[in-house]
């Protein structure tokens, strides 16, 4: 039997900056895909999940574990960050973990943001970061992209004023795949002006994709510039080439005083026992990482070539995934379309970008079906 429950005038009560707030729309799982569909077998190309999934190494790690599950987990997060503090030679003070890279844009929106603040981005930028601002009540300011839709850094240069508590930087940039150069970032952070605190703007550099992006030539490791830039935060995730987006668990760098201010908001017990387990694990793999740049190398030029067969207008990227111009069809009408034939990508209208839609590079079979209801879509459409 239901409970009747009373109504209240909730609103009154509501932050102002949430009675308007739009939840980010997340990639369905192929469990929900397939209940909504009807359809017994769907690919899914949608979130740039890694197609080879876990190491042997990371799953052994959590089925040592699995008994340990009754024990919270350790809220210092002490064998990852040794992990981290280890494969990149930085001292741990000056790494902070969160689950996942969206936890760890709302911890530096927590600890930042306030009403009066201005957050520069770029206008096709992961939208997360507006998000955070909105919730914050501070103002994103959205910068436009350059023609080949990759961050016009001088732009957001001049874009920053005064008020300018934030820019965010995303390199590669999802969901163009573009990506900055070391000169260009270098150039950025030097040339950013100081704001009515007297310092420079933070710069949070989302590296999610650094591991396949470190491969292109010029592609700067955000490291490199830490120790000269302590306005500079970066962070990266477990979730996509290592693997482990259903564990949500991803890491950061940043001076300590910055880590310090992080780690006193940041929730206890935020990153789960079997999610430090296999990151810790997962970070000493490189065989794992090498064959998941290889496997992704492989097939973006595989679709790039059909694409240029089909005469499909996309852009080049530096991560696993590769933006393409849907026309004759709205993206929404594509996805509609390939998802009647069990493949998911996803439509970029959020991002606007009507016209566009984003696949991610999956294992060759994968990716030749996906190729193969394109053709079979386009094909129709061209006959009507």
């Amino acid at each position: 039997m239901g409970i009747i429950m009373g109504k209240m005038e909730i609103e009154k009560i509501i932050r102002k900056t949430c009675r308007s707030f739009e939840p980010y729309v997340a990639g369905k799982p192929i469990g929900t895909l397939k209940r909504e569909s009807g359809l017994k077998s769907i690919i899914k190309l949608a979130s740039n999940e890694n197609p080879l999934g876990p190491s042997q190494k990371t799953v052994k790690a959590i089925k040592a574990n699995l008994k340990k599950i009754f024990f919270y987990p350790d809220s210092n997060v002490y064998e990852l960050k040794k992990a981290l503090s280890n494969r990149y030679s930085l001292p741990a003070k000056n790494i902070f973990v969160g689950a996942g890279g969206d936890e760890i844009i709302e911890l530096i929106a927590k600890v930042f943001f306030n009403p009066e603040d201005e957050i520069v981005m770029s206008r096709h930028s992961f939208i997360r970061y507006a998000m955070v601002a909105q919730l914050m009540a501070s103002k994103a300011i959205a910068v436009s992209m350059t023609d080949d839709l990759t961050h016009d850094l001088r732009a957001m240069t001049k874009a920053c004023t005064e008020q300018t508590k934030a820019v965010f930087v995303t390199n590669p940039n999802n969901p163009t795949g573009t990506y900055n150069t070391k000169a260009e970032l270098s150039g950025f952070l030097k040339n950013l002006v100081l704001n009515k605190f007297d310092v420079k703007p933070l710069v949070v550099l989302d590296e999610a994709y650094f591991e396949y992006a470190s491969l292109e030539k010029n592609y700067p490791d955000g490291l490199n510039f830490l120790k000269e830039n302590p306005n500079l935060i970066i962070f990266r995730t477990f979730s996509k080439i290592y693997g482990l987006a259903g564990l949500r668990v991803a890491y950061g760098f940043a001076s300590e005083e910055i880590v310090d201010y992080i780690e006193r908001t940041r929730p206890p017990f935020n990153v789960n026992l079997l999610a430090q387990v296999a990151a810790a694990a997962a970070i000493t793999d490189k065989t794992q990482v090498v064959k998941s740049q290889k496997l992704v190398k492989k097939e973006k030029e595989y679709l790039y070539k059909e694409f240029n067969k089909l005469k499909i207008k996309y852009v080049k990227s530096a991560a696993n995934f590769i933006l393409f111009n849907s026309l004759p069809l709205k993206g929404k009408e594509l996805f509609r379309e390939l998802l009647n034939e069990g493949i998911v990508i996803r439509a970029m209208d959020e991002y606007e970008l009507p016209s566009w839609v984003r696949v991610t590079a999956g294992l060759h079979k994968e990716n030749e079906l996906f190729i193969k209801k394109l053709k079979k879509i386009l094909k129709t459409r061209k006959s009507n």
